[in-house]
């Protein structure tokens, strides 16, 4: 766990926070963010709102493109040394 210390800046009516652009990046936080408010512990939990596997698709697709979606494990399974 890591803390870092801050102010909250005036932003119109309400305050903000100034989030380094290397945490932004290394928590893949970008354009929306969930808060979590925790009353009890009297925390707020900020995490990105992208599903975790946003754009594999069109990744996958890059990669058989430039022929990168090799295995690299065969993957054939000879049946007949399973007893069955």
């Amino acid at each position: 766990m890591e803390k870092i210390k801050t102010k909250l800046i005036q932003i119109g009516n309400s305050k903000g926070i100034r989030i380094p652009k290397h945490i932004l990046e290394r928590l893949n936080l970008h354009d929306k963010i969930e808060l979590i408010i925790d009353d009890k512990l009297e925390q707020i939990l900020i995490k990105s709102d992208d599903p975790p596997r946003k754009n594999w698709e069109n990744l996958f697709q890059q990669m058989h493109e430039k022929g990168e979606d090799n295995l690299l494990i065969d993957d054939s399974l000879d049946l007949e040394e399973w007893d069955w």
